[in-house]
């Protein structure tokens, strides 16, 4: 059923289209100012399907910016003040007094700004693949097609879609977003000349105090600075990258970005991943560690609190793989996870994800990554036995930011496109006999 549409006034008189549906802790998304209307969005399969999703245990709260979709197209004021005063209509009128904001693109920007003039109401701020430095690629991209708008309305719409939200081999969902572009605003609209002026207003990062996410999809390159200014210069954040490139988050993986979202909010996703490290006794399993280069050094070096957060940095990433991948986190070690896999592929692509957030991570910082196949001892929903102990010395073999494995690991995920390195026999501590280890290839023009 479509939700109810109601108004609320700004205090400087503009009239604001929302709406609210399901139940629990209040989320308002920031739309990717100008690209929003509130009717077209439901309309549409995808915008609707991450609609009702994000739903699934909390208050999900959507409005219209001024000058787009079904809210005033004219307005006093089409700036960071302006927008920021429609979140407060939409909060004032509803009653919230504590609430978590979203901020999706283009509206990150205003979703910080709010945050940093109302920390006392906020009690999380997500901000998905930010547009918020004017350096960034998603800036420059936008003034090349500026010169657009006036010439031809429909392509610029089909080019911004395709080029910058969607991606050219989701023509579908291209197509749909154009459309949704062209209900937003017309041709000409004021509220079309924001996007630069938005991007250029930067906050005092530090007067953010709530908890935030900052989840970017790994190919967004048009994004992924700000992502990392943001994740770096906010405190108490979290950083997680989501596989794809498309701005649109119900394109490829939308369980993966609905869940790092539940986590973070404190709600139990809706299917979480199943607890493999319970399993029955005898069952196969591939066992991954993580280990963190130079902790020790790092804590006697940079100070305790610097290096815890190089370790909260890493448990992200980590947690963020497993969730991906369908991985069960058995242990924390102090400097690594030790994690199992019901499939040998599974536990390689997290290896890789995990290689590939830490790469990207605002932190500086590198892994080790380990991998054994055996049937481990379960006791306590925790793992033992020789497969465990030969998949902690793998990963002690390895060097930092590389993936090694064993050949049994390697037999295993044979045909599912994986990259081995032969990287002779080795011995091992506490083992008899040397081990054959391969590297697994993770980013381009590596070699074994």
């Amino acid at each position: 059923m479509e939700p109810s549409i109601q108004y609320t006034r700004t205090t400087d008189g503009v009239n604001i289209a929302y709406w609210s549906i399901g139940e629990g802790l209040p989320v308002i998304q920031v739309p990717p100012i100008p690209w929003s209307n509130l009717k077209s969005e439901w309309e549409d399969a995808g915008h609707r399907s991450w609609y009702e999703r994000n739903a699934q245990g909390r208050r999900l709260i959507r409005y219209d910016s001024r000058g787009s979709g079904l809210s005033d197209r004219e307005a006093p004021a089409f700036d960071t003040d302006g927008f920021v005063m429609d979140i407060e209509a939409v909060a004032d009128r509803l009653g919230l007094d504590r609430f978590a904001i979203y901020g999706v693109s283009p509206g990150a920007p205003l979703a910080v700004s709010y945050a940093v003039r109302h920390p006392e109401r906020l009690t999380h701020l997500i901000l998905w693949c930010p547009a918020y430095r004017v350096g960034d690629a998603a800036s420059a991209e936008w003034e090349a097609m500026n010169s657009l708008i006036d010439k031809d309305w429909n392509l610029f719409t089909e080019t911004a879609a395709h080029s910058l939200v969607a991606g050219w081999s989701e023509s579908d969902a291209a197509r749909a977003y154009a459309a949704h572009m062209r209900a937003s605003v017309d041709r000409g609209a004021p509220v079309l000349q924001t996007i630069r002026g938005l991007i250029m207003q930067e906050e005092d990062l530090s007067r953010v105090k709530c908890p935030t996410l900052v989840l970017q999809r790994i190919d967004a390159t048009s994004s992924m600075a700000s992502a990392r200014y943001l994740a770096s210069g906010i405190a108490n954040t979290e950083f997680v990258l989501v596989e794809g490139g498309a701005l649109l988050p119900w394109v490829g993986d939308m369980a993966a970005v609905a869940g790092a979202i539940d986590r973070f909010l404190g709600i139990e996703s809706v299917a979480p991943a199943p607890d493999v490290s319970a399993a029955a006794p005898g069952a196969m399993a591939t066992i991954l560690f993580t280990d963190i280069e130079g902790s020790t050094k790092m804590t006697q070096q940079q100070g305790d609190e610097a290096a815890q957060g190089v370790v909260r940095a890493h448990n992200t990433v980590v947690r963020a793989a497993l969730s991906r991948y369908g991985g069960a986190e058995t242990k924390h070690t102090g400097d690594g996870i030790m994690a199992s896999f019901p499939l040998a592929s599974s536990a390689i692509d997290a290896a890789i994800a995990i290689q590939q957030g830490v790469a990207a991570a605002p932190v500086k910082f590198r892994v080790r990554i380990g991998l054994n196949a055996g049937e481990p001892v379960v006791e306590e929903s925790d793992l033992f036995g020789t497969a465990v102990q030969l998949a902690r010395r793998v990963c002690d073999k390895a060097e930092a930011g590389t993936i090694l494995v064993t050949d049994v690991v390697r037999q295993l995920a044979a045909g599912k496109g994986f990259l081995f390195s032969d990287q002779g026999v080795e011995p091992l501590k506490g083992f008899d006999d040397p081990v054959r280890l391969y590297q697994v290839r993770w980013q381009e023009g590596q070699v074994g």
